[in-house]
């Protein structure tokens, strides 16, 4: 790998880290001051809210302008919402913003590789950034749990600055305040990733030209025989993926009973077994082998379903190592597959704002229904059941969509192929 692979990776990785634990700070905070039950799960929706809204613009910018200085940028917007969170902003309203300095950030980060790298590399640099993210998601989840949770809160309270009343005496707000930090130094480390040999492309005139560019995009990867099916598959697991920590965290407190700092545990053991699921895949899969792993995608709504009968954490861990390890082995083949043929169509950034659009408009759908479901009085139990039928049943919709284009459209779809196996950049 290059050397400034590596340092994209480093600031992925604290930007991710402070994202996660801000979540969990976040659910925390609604829970001490009584918001509603319906907001928590409403957290991953409003955080995708933005991604969707700016879609059409996000992709173009990141065309438009190094990538590292996109992500600096993005990361400053992080740290507002951060900071409007810590001033009492509603917490739905501040990691909206948050949300906000994502959206611009994604297109940059994953665009970035396929200018960096040639497609030989695409699936293990996918596997790597991936692994890595995952693992900032595991610890960010850690460090949010611990920052709430009473023994290190209590630490975080007792260190008072001299003559000056910062107005922190919550555990949510303390741990906020410690995670400012965390992305002022991703921030930082934006500044070191280098300038690549990809020529910029120059904005189209007005938020008009704009919308119809990404549309265009959008139509384009859609229409595409492996791509409409790589998007649709990403799309899918990112939206289960959005919600299912937070769903995580309502249900260990409804069958086990636990805290929030208990809960976050759980969490990252899902996001290990994603690593691992990762880290297996780059290793093991080709670009060209992606739509292989479309069955997985039915297991883990099923699997999303089994959910209701576990009752103890020593079944509930290596469960959720297994449900996190099916959706890495599946995404990462799937995202280097869309990847490549975003970029063959239409450049990076522009691809991987389509690929955050229709993914995040996924969350938001998700989020809402299962927020809707609980709003409506439904138990977790029965909320989580529905949720894991609907996406084992647009699964299976995907892989009859996936073996119709094999049938009919059969030298279109071992043209493309041929495509992904090539090792030219």
């Amino acid at each position: 790998m290059k050397k400034g692979f590596y340092t994209i990776m480093s600031a992925q990785f604290f930007s991710s880290l402070a994202d996660q634990a801000l979540l969990v700070a976040a659910i925390e905070l609604l829970k001490t001051t009584g918001a509603p039950a319906w907001m928590t799960p409403a957290l991953g929706p409003m955080f995708a809210l933005f991604y969707v809204i700016l879609a059409p613009f996000v992709g173009a910018f990141a065309d438009a302008i190094p990538k590292g200085k996109v992500m600096f940028y993005s990361n400053l917007v992080k740290l507002v919402g951060c900071g409007m969170m810590l001033v009492g902003v509603h917490p739905l309203l501040a990691y909206t913003v948050v949300g906000l300095g994502a959206a611009a950030y994604s297109p940059a980060k994953y665009g970035i590789l396929t200018e960096l790298l040639p497609n030989s590399q695409l699936v293990k640099a996918n596997g790597w950034i991936e692994g890595l993210t995952i693992g900032s998601i595991i610890l960010g989840l850690l460090l949010g749990g611990q920052l709430v949770g009473v023994r290190l809160s209590t630490f975080l309270l007792g260190l008072d600055l001299p003559l000056i009343n910062t107005g922190i005496d919550t555990a949510p707000e303390a741990a906020i305040a410690t995670l400012i930090a965390i992305y002022i130094l991703a921030a930082i480390l934006n500044l070191y990733i280098p300038r690549t040999d990809a020529p910029l492309q120059p904005l189209a005139h007005g938020p008009v030209g704009l919308v119809r560019d990404f549309a265009a995009c959008n139509a384009r990867l859609w229409s595409d025989k492996l791509g409409q099916i790589s998007l649709a598959t990403t799309t899918l697991f990112w939206g289960v993926a959005g919600n299912l920590r937070i769903i995580v965290f309502s249900w260990a407190a409804a069958a086990l009973g636990y805290n929030t700092t208990q809960a976050s545990l759980l969490v990252g053991v899902v996001v290990v077994g994603t690593a691992l699921g990762a880290v297996v895949a780059s290793v093991k899969m080709r670009l060209d082998q992606a739509t292989s792993t479309i069955p997985l995608g039915i297991g883990m709504g099923l699997l999303v379903i089994a959910l209701n009968f576990i009752d103890g954490p020593w079944v509930a861990a290596p469960f959720l190592i297994l449900l996190g390890g099916l959706g890495g082995f599946l995404v990462v083949p799937m995202n280097a597959l869309l990847q490549h043929r975003g970029h063959n169509l239409m450049g990076a950034g522009r691809s991987i704002a389509v690929q955050n659009f229709n993914e995040q408009a996924c969350i938001l759908a998700l989020g809402a229904f299962y927020a809707g479901m609980t709003k409506f009085g439904l138990s977790a139990f029965v909320a989580i059941t529905v949720f894991g039928l609907v996406v084992a049943g647009i699964m299976w919709v995907i892989g009859r969509w996936h073996k119709r284009n094999t049938v009919v459209h059969r030298d279109e779809v071992e043209h493309l192929l041929a495509l992904a196996r090539s090792d030219k950049h």
